[in-house]
């Protein structure tokens, strides 16, 4: 299949009078999931939140059959939440109730700082360990040295699919076959490559995977879910309850509710939820093998085209890059260049080191420009960038 770039940016009114290179930041919505998400409230509007939610049943299990067809799991592995840290912290605090003096947990070098905070948070409670897998010579998990960490201390594995602040792939089903081989809780942060490449949850043998919505699935911002493997249930479970995720049956005793949805809350963005599963749904009628190539084709055209000026650094890494692509100049920081970008109608982000503290720390690096391509993003937009930097530079 080939994508129709001109119908795609048709539905992607954002795209009209912004060129937006900051797609791991907050992608722009197709028309369809703006539409579904205001259609949704206008709902609420004319009706009530209850009554609305009971005329959309089918649209609100939309996002649970969406989710399921694009990690090749069950809908009862699936759990709607409000953003990816509200999954992380369900499944991560939960899990870390089992924690004591001397456990381990192994995460990447490249992980991010949300995730790096609850670990120093539940190891300044429990007494836990905190073990960081070294990279190998390309920058990336080095999975040989994953394999000589392994002991019976070691409880958890999580670690960032990819970071926030570069182009980098980890190698997650590589990963994934280490924990599994040793019978390790593996956690997977997907949140900035659910959308831009297929994530089949038996392929990664992941037992607990975090995603946003509003990244590169291009759903609403305050969304995201959860995966949970069926058989590690008991493994993560929920950091809190309510009436939704268990049942009060006696009343000294509860029930929790089967499948992921027991990290759900009863109270949550039902019109956002609507949304995100047009996005996954949208995604799913392109082709995310598609779209993977789309923006590998792009962010390798991007990343040839920055090498050719003087003065720019590219800080990607890894064997594996995607549509995220870094860089820093070695005389204007990349706050000016946001800036400066954005007065010319170019949106891109930036990323400094408080969000990626081991990495950057490590290689020397306080802040970098971070563009991101996605599917709809054109040739012609790669070259005014290009050019729009260049006026940057020449005008610093």
């Amino acid at each position: 299949m080939t994508l129709d770039i001109e119908q795609i940016r048709a539905d992607t009114p954002g795209c009209i009078n912004r060129i937006h290179f900051h797609n791991s930041g907050s992608s722009l919505m197709p028309k369809a999931v703006y539409d579904a998400t205001v259609d949704h409230l206008q709902l609420e509007l004319n009706i009530g939140g209850y009554e609305a939610a009971a005329q959309s049943a089918e649209r609100i299990d939309q996002f649970y059959s969406a989710t399921a067809r694009m990690l090749g799991c069950a809908q009862s592995e699936v759990a709607y939440m409000e953003n990816a840290t509200a999954a992380f912290n369900s499944v991560f605090y939960g899990f870390a109730r089992k924690l004591g003096v001397g456990d381990r947990i192994l995460t990447a070098n490249a992980e991010y700082a949300s995730n790096f905070i609850a670990y120093l948070h539940v190891a300044s409670i429990t007494g836990c360990e905190i073990d960081v897998i070294p990279n190998d010579a390309n920058g990336q998990i080095d999975c040989e040295a994953l394999e000589t960490m392994i002991d019976e201390r070691v409880k958890l594995i999580s670690i960032t699919h990819v970071p926030t602040n570069c182009g980098l792939v980890n190698p997650a089903a590589a990963v994934g076959e280490v924990a599994s081989r040793h019978g390790i809780p593996y956690l997977l942060d997907a949140c900035q490559s659910a959308g831009q490449m297929p994530l089949d949850v038996a392929t990664l043998k992941v037992d607990a995977m975090t995603v946003t919505g509003r990244k590169y699935l291009r759903g609403p911002r305050g969304t995201g879910f959860l995966y949970i493997r069926e058989s590690a249930m008991d493994h993560f479970p929920p950091a809190s309850l309510d009436l939704h995720g268990a049942r009060w049956v006696e009343l000294d005793r509860f029930e929790m509710s089967a499948g992921a949805s027991r990290h759900e809350n009863f109270e949550n963005n039902v019109a956002g939820q609507i949304g995100l599963g047009v996005a996954i749904d949208y995604a799913l009628a392109l082709g995310l093998d598609n779209i993977y190539q789309r923006i590998q084709y792009l962010a390798d055209r991007l990343r040839q085209r920055l090498g050719f000026i003087d003065g720019i650094t590219l800080a990607d890494q890894g064997i594996e890059k995607c549509g995220i692509v870094a860089f820093a100049h070695r005389q204007i920081e990349p706050a000016v260049f946001r800036a400066r970008l954005g007065a010319m109608g170019i949106n891109v982000g930036t990323s400094n080191a408080r969000s990626t503290l081991l990495d950057m720390r490590s290689r020397g690096i306080e802040s970098v420009v971070r563009c991101a391509v996605h599917y709809f993003n054109t040739e012609e937009e790669i070259d005014r960038l290009m050019e729009s930097i260049k006026s940057v530079i020449s005008n610093k």
